[in-house]
């Protein structure tokens, strides 16, 4: 069984959090703005665009919330190497090794 004093993870960066957190905001706030899009015009091949808009939104939100999920994936990683004592630099050749 592990030690429950022994961290996982080394501290967070808030930097990618901060990001992360306004992609998916944006991907949730944007499509409930109705007044950006209560119209008819400009019409797509028919399609009002009131429907083309948010459909359009449903590929951007997907991907928005794709780039969220890389960034915290490679900051939990960071955090993680960072305990393990993996660095991100390649390692220096040892006297021996030469």
């Amino acid at each position: 069984m592990s030690d429950p004093d022994i961290p996982t993870r080394a501290p967070a960066r808030p930097v990618p959090y901060v990001i992360a957190g306004i992609l998916i905001a944006l991907a949730i706030i944007m499509p409930l703005i109705v007044p950006i899009y209560a119209s008819a015009e400009p019409a797509l091949w028919g399609m009002p665009f009131f429907y083309w808009y948010q459909l359009l939104w449903v590929f951007i939100a997907a991907g928005l919330l794709g780039v969220a999920y890389l960034i915290m994936r490679k900051e939990d990683r960071r955090r993680r190497d960072a305990v393990r004592g993996h660095d991100a630099r390649p390692a220096e050749p040892r006297e021996g090794d030469r």
